[in-house]
């Protein structure tokens, strides 16, 4: 009885691993991104359009950059700069700064503008 317990348990912690893995990274491609401060909305980033701006909040800087569809932190005055280890993203879960009160959200999917062919 002791080990169908203990295949049962660790197949159970291994299903919610892999169901929070796709949940966090799985997903489709949005199509903008909200830059999110204290709960207020400081700006909606059209991921389509390759930029580059500088957040400025109660916590310090981020340099966030929009570059083939996807935005990342490329510079940031945080002590830990988990939020630049998150790299380009497009979808999956938020790139969060702690430090900076700073959280980048994904906003709806990828639409097709057009069909040509």
């Amino acid at each position: 009885m002791k080990t169908k317990y203990w295949i049962a348990l660790l197949a159970g912690i291994l299903l919610i691993c892999i169901c929070i893995s796709f949940a966090t990274m799985g997903g489709e491609a949005a199509s903008r991104a909200q830059i999110v401060s204290n709960g207020q909305v400081l700006r909606t980033v059209d991921l389509a359009v390759d930029q580059e701006f500088t957040v400025e909040t109660e916590g310090g800087y981020n340099i966030v950059t929009v570059r083939d569809g996807k935005i990342a932190v490329t510079q940031a005055n945080c002590p830990d700069h988990y939020c630049m280890a998150r790299g380009f993203c497009n979808s999956g879960a938020q790139i969060v700064c702690l430090p900076n009160r700073l959280v980048i959200e994904f906003l709806g999917k990828a639409e097709i503008d057009m069909v040509v062919g």
